[in-house]
């Protein structure tokens, strides 16, 4: 398999990862693959299920155009997004968007998810921001490319490091997320859908408890996150 091939592949997995994990419905959500040193992006098509797709059908556009290089369908209409984020989190190997239930909720009620508990802090070192309503400019004009833009400016004026919170609320519309690779991104959506969901059950139950204690945010982050971490089995003796 050629090093294109394997790009695409990879995007076309973590799109089928999202549609088991049951974060995609339709085709609300798209997911792409990102190979730095050939400067190449591979994501999935515009329109069609995660379930139909086969290798063909993901496109590969180059990182700093945007231009189409492979593929024989049109890409994902978020693509411009996917760019921009990828242009501005230079760490980033794998971008991830859903429309998921409980965290699309938070988006829809321009609210970020605090930090309540470990499972979250687990996973995200500190509350998932939401980014401010876009303008009717943004909105009339070059809109998915904006959306990217709203949200490197979020993380900019937080300030917050993307790799330490690997996930944003768009507000009025859904959730992006990142990671090192296709993988780790899929794995941090399915993370902060499920936070989303622990959060609404914990304030309807407590109202507000205020989040997690800075100690607690710490440890638990740090023992996966860390340059100590202690979570897992490590490299191989």
């Amino acid at each position: 398999m050629s090093d294109l091939d394997r790009l695409r592949e990879s995007a076309l997995e973590a799109n089928r990862a999202l549609q088991r994990a049951g974060l995609v419905a339709l085709t609300f959500g798209n997911a792409s693959a990102i190979d730095r040193a050939a400067g190449l992006m591979a994501i999935k098509p515009s329109g069609i299920p995660a379930t139909a797709l086969t290798l063909d059908d993901i496109v590969v556009v180059a990182l700093e155009t945007g231009e189409v290089v492979a593929g024989r369908t049109r890409p994902s209409s978020d693509t411009p997004t996917h760019l921009v984020l990828a242009r501005a989190f230079p760490t980033t190997e794998g971008i991830i968007h859903t429309h998921s239930r409980a965290a699309t909720a938070w988006a829809q009620a321009h609210r970020s998810i605090p930090c309540l508990g470990t499972t979250h802090a687990d996973h995200f070192h500190g509350a998932i921001p939401v980014t401010r309503s876009m303008t009717a400019g943004e909105i009339g004009g070059d809109f998915e490319a904006a959306t990217g833009r709203v949200i490197v400016e979020t993380f900019h004026e937080g300030p917050i490091n993307p790799m330490d919170v690997p996930g944003i609320l768009v507000s009025d519309h859904g959730v992006f997320a990142w990671g090192p690779s296709p993988e780790a991104a899929v794995t941090n959506a399915i993370a902060l859908e499920m936070v989303a969901g622990i959060a609404i059950d914990t304030l309807a139950l407590a109202g507000n408890p205020g989040p997690i204690a800075g100690e607690l945010l710490e440890r638990h982050h740090a023992r996966k996150h860390g340059p100590n971490a202690t979570y897992g089995q490590g490299p191989a003796a």
